[in-house]
């Protein structure tokens, strides 16, 4: 890969978003914020899973052509190569481990109620936003595949065999956890308007770039009303982000304020 200095690199982040604006996918919002936290320079790009390296957005071309998937794995090879600075180079081995939990409970977790409220509960809105790009009638055969993939998937990993009110009280303890966290690192923050970190630290960490993309996201994504609901509730989560784009995104469009 290119170092800083050569041609910015390309994320392709899927439809439904222009640029200058969230996208639906929390990877995508979190791969972009990664970058902008060490000022890398990149251009955005719809792409397609049928050209992605593993199938699935987001992911990222090279000024050469070369092309890399999944989100996590583009971050590390990004600071192998010097491109990204390694953010938790500096945290304690129980820091990395606080780090690593949070961003598997929100990827391993959360992206499965999700994934469910989108593809099962709210088809119709997720198929218009995702698959927008798609003239219709095929649009609509390419949906139907795409929901019972989704469907199988969550079936396989747990999530499917939950009833609604489960999958609902498991989405409401995840974010009165985040709350609860960023609450107490914001009260030992001094009344300013810099961004506030999840472990608690004068800059940010990897599980940042991930939190951010999961709230940003809820934040804009109208197939996902309840998780909006969700989160909106919390106005510390909702400043948490709104610092971070304050900071990072002051080009972009801003979620309507709570």
């Amino acid at each position: 890969m290119e170092s800083k200095t050569s041609p910015q690199l390309t994320i392709y982040r899927g439809p439904g978003g222009s640029p200058g604006r969230f996208v639906w996918s929390p990877f995508a919002v979190k791969l972009e914020t990664r970058l902008r936290f060490d000022g890398v320079p990149y251009k955005v790009d719809t792409g397609s899973p049928r050209t992605a390296p593993r199938g699935k957005i987001p992911y990222i071309e090279t000024s050469s052509g070369s092309r890399l998937g999944d989100s996590t794995l583009i971050i590390g090879r990004l600071i192998a190569d010097g491109i990204a600075s390694d953010l938790n180079g500096r945290l304690s081995p129980v820091q990395r481990a606080h780090d690593l939990a949070i961003r598997a409970l929100l990827e391993d977790k959360v992206y499965f109620y999700n994934a469910r409220e989108k593809w099962c509960d709210n088809f119709i809105t997720m198929r218009s936003g995702a698959l927008s790009a798609i003239p219709w009638p095929v649009q609509w055969l390419v949906g139907i595949i795409a929901q019972r993939a989704v469907s199988r998937t969550l079936y396989g990993q747990g999530t499917g065999r939950f009833s609604d009110e489960e999958i609902l009280l498991l989405k409401e303890e995840v974010w009165t956890s985040i709350n609860d966290l960023l609450s107490e690192v914001r009260s030992a923050r001094s009344a300013d308007e810099e961004p506030f970190w999840v472990l608690g630290g004068e800059s940010p960490s990897e599980v940042d770039a991930t939190l951010f993309g999961f709230v940003a996201s809820a934040l804009v994504c109208d197939a996902a009303p309840t998780t909006m609901r969700i989160v909106r509730s919390y106005p510390t989560v909702v400043e948490y982000a709104d610092r971070i784009a304050s900071k990072y995104f002051p080009d972009y469009e801003r979620w309507e304020s709570t």
